[in-house]
This record gives C-alpha cells, structure tokens and sequence, in this order.
C-alpha cells in the first residue's frame, strides 16, 4: 500500500516539475541603474592614521613643546 502511494507521489511530482519546465521564463534589464548604498565607517583609519602622523612629527620635532633637552 505505501509503495503505491510513494509511487504516485513521485509520479505526481514528476509531472509538476515537467509542466513548470514548460512555463516561459522572462530576464529584463532594470529602467533605472541600481543603486548600492554602502554607509562604511572611516572614522577609525583616519584617527588612527593622523595619530600616527602626529606621532611622527612629534618625534622628528621632540623640542617643539619643550620636550627636549634645553
């Protein structure tokens, strides 16, 4: 008895995956172009890259703030 209905059940979907095989299928380009909106974060590279520069000319320049030795 299980055989038969697991039998018609693939046969019922066999017959449903050929007729949607059959259906038309259509691919159009968008009328207007797509728009991404990516919203990144900068903020911590530029901190950390004006850190570094500042660190940079902090020590190329160690008398700019009386650091150095008078």
């Amino acid at each position: 008895m299980r055989g038969r209905m697991r039998l018609k059940l693939l046969t019922a979907l066999g017959a449903v995956a050929a007729a949607s095989a059959c259906i038309p299928v259509q691919i159009q380009a968008p009328d207007r172009p797509i728009e991404v909106n990516l919203n990144v974060n900068i903020r911590q590279e530029v901190i950390v890259r004006l850190e570094r520069d500042a660190q940079e000319l902090l020590d190329q320049n160690s008398d700019l703030f009386g650091g150095g030795n008078p």
